[in-house]
């Protein structure tokens, strides 16, 4: 009785914030082993944002319920620019330090394993975005 109400209380807790459910995927390159979170059935115009190398924030480039992702939808559809553009645009506004998780800038890895993860990623904050446009 006592861990269903611990389970029970976990649960409310939960339900407040944006769990996803992602991978952790494990590479090796050539100079050693990353961990990386990525989606599960990634389409293009959705991604994890890291801050300071710590997944963070999570945008969908088509999601317009969202607020945040409308003026993302606008810098980088409308605007003709790469997520990347978008992001050095606002690390520099905002001085943050925002990136997409890169594995390998020599081009060779090899996954080694994945284990699913539930990992709290919020939209970005409207105000990082407001000066932006």
């Amino acid at each position: 009785m006592f861990l269903k109400n611990i389970r029970i209380n976990q649960l409310v807790k939960i339900e407040h914030k944006n769990i996803m459910e992602l991978l952790e995927t494990t590479y090796r390159t050539l100079i050693g082993t990353k961990k990386r979170i990525e989606l599960p059935s990634r389409k293009s115009t959705q991604y994890v944002i890291y801050q300071d190398d710590k997944p963070k924030f999570y945008v969908d480039l088509y999601d317009l319920s969202i607020e945040s992702n409308v003026m993302m939808n606008s810098l980088v559809l409308c605007a003709k620019k790469s997520m990347q553009e978008v992001l050095e645009i606002i690390n520099q506004r905002n001085n943050i330090h925002l990136s997409l998780p890169i594995i390998t800038k020599l081009g060779w890895s090899k996954k080694l394993k994945s284990e699913t993860k539930n990992i709290d990623l919020q939209p970005l904050p409207e105000k990082w975005l407001a000066y932006s446009l």
